[in-house]
């Protein structure tokens, strides 16, 4: 039976946050609000629960879902390597609407879909989703919605669309008032815009100093952008005219990394990087 907890409430909120805590650990599905869109989260380590998410989605395993980390750290032991711009584009926009496509930790075991060796990582600056991830570790998560509908922005939204299939809901009030993140593949020697979204073609290019578009590299066959939600997705087949425009939410748990290598930072340590981003937002440019 589903349960949706109001988080406006501090009580409500306690309650909720640890009920999702929970149910993500015994492999079921929460949905939670970012700061883009509501996302649909499961434990990425748990192969059952990713393929719950894809069903409660209507999904099939060649649209692999997005990875939500709640720390660096978490993102540093997920993927391979960074590459020369990875580090300083993380130090620059996250937390905050900038998705990196990056080849995954070889390593790890999970499955999240037919990802052909990469992972997209975000770290959402959203103080409850940063609260969850604080505990779970890095989530598996993808927009909450059916797949070709547009995602959630309000918990009654993804309610009506996920229904029972997922046990938890945390309402956190309208979410996603602000454009989609940017997607960079950090794949190649030179960073790749797969969608301009929050964060600006000009803004990336002045952290990296050099940025290919799509639509300077002919080899779109791996990652691109899902047209019906705007997620980082990989592809059999070039794809062409990408609706970039649409919402996504992305996300996976690394709370089962071997020997603990890599957990999530302390609370304070995700409060304190909240609030410096919060404060360089709010710094006139």
């Amino acid at each position: 039976m589903s349960r949706r907890y109001d988080c406006s409430e501090p009580m409500e909120r306690t309650r909720g946050v640890a009920e999702a805590i929970s149910a993500i650990r015994r492999g079921e599905l929460v949905v939670l609000p970012t700061d883009t869109v509501y996302g649909i989260a499961a434990d990425a380590f748990n192969p059952a629960a990713v393929i719950s998410l894809l069903d409660a989605k209507g999904r099939d395993r060649d649209m692999p879902t997005p990875v939500l980390i709640g720390s660096v750290r978490a993102a540093q032991a997920l993927v391979e390597d960074l590459g020369t711009y990875g580090q300083d584009l993380i130090d620059e926009f996250w937390p905050g609407a900038l998705t990196l496509v990056c080849r995954v930790n070889t390593n790890l075991t999970w499955d999240l879909g037919e990802t052909k060796g990469t992972v997209a990582v975000r770290m959402p600056l959203h103080g409850l989703a940063l609260e969850v991830l604080k505990e779970t570790g890095p989530l598996a998560v993808s927009s909450a919605n059916l797949s070709g509908v547009p995602a959630a922005r309000t918990v009654e939204e993804a309610e009506k669309m996920l229904g029972e299939a997922v046990t938890v809901y945390l309402d956190g009030g309208p979410s996603g008032e602000g454009e989609a993140s940017s997607i960079v593949d950090l794949t190649g020697p030179i960073p790749r815009l797969l969608r301009a979204g929050a964060i600006s073609e000009d803004k990336i290019r002045s952290v990296c100093g050099v940025l290919l578009s799509v639509e300077d590299d002919e080899d779109e066959d791996e990652v691109v952008a899902d047209p019906a939600t705007g997620e980082a997705v990989v592809a059999d087949e070039p794809v062409e005219k990408v609706d970039l425009s649409k919402p996504e939410s992305a996300a996976v748990n690394l709370s089962k990394a071997e020997d603990g290598a890599v957990g999530p930072d302390t609370a304070s340590d995700d409060a304190a990087v909240l609030d410096q981003k919060a404060a360089k937002d709010q710094a006139p440019e």
